[in-house]
């Protein structure tokens, strides 16, 4: 399912056009990043929980070259799926 899909079921099922469900996605996905971006954790009872978490600095080893190489410590984002979504699925 692509991001104008979601916009349109959302503005049929609202009432609102598809300019303003879009707008409305953008302003929700926009606060999920920022408040990750600040090390918080965003959560939608029953459908999942989003947060970060630190990888740590390791050595890996190019495929091609077979040399090794250091890849840096880095925060990734996660999600965990809440009960009612799993029961869904």
């Amino acid at each position: 399912m692509t991001r104008e899909e979601i916009v349109a079921i959302a503005a049929e099922d609202a009432g609102v056009s598809k300019a303003k469900a879009a707008a409305v996605l953008s302003s929700v996905l926009e606060s999920i990043t920022d408040a990750l971006s600040e090390g918080d954790k965003v959560t939608f009872v029953g459908f999942g929980t989003f947060s970060t978490s630190d990888r740590a600095a390791r050595t890996g080893r190019n495929p091609q070259t077979g040399a090794t190489i250091q890849i840096p410590a880095t925060t990734v984002p996660k999600f965990k799926a809440g009960k009612k979504l799993k029961e869904a699925v």
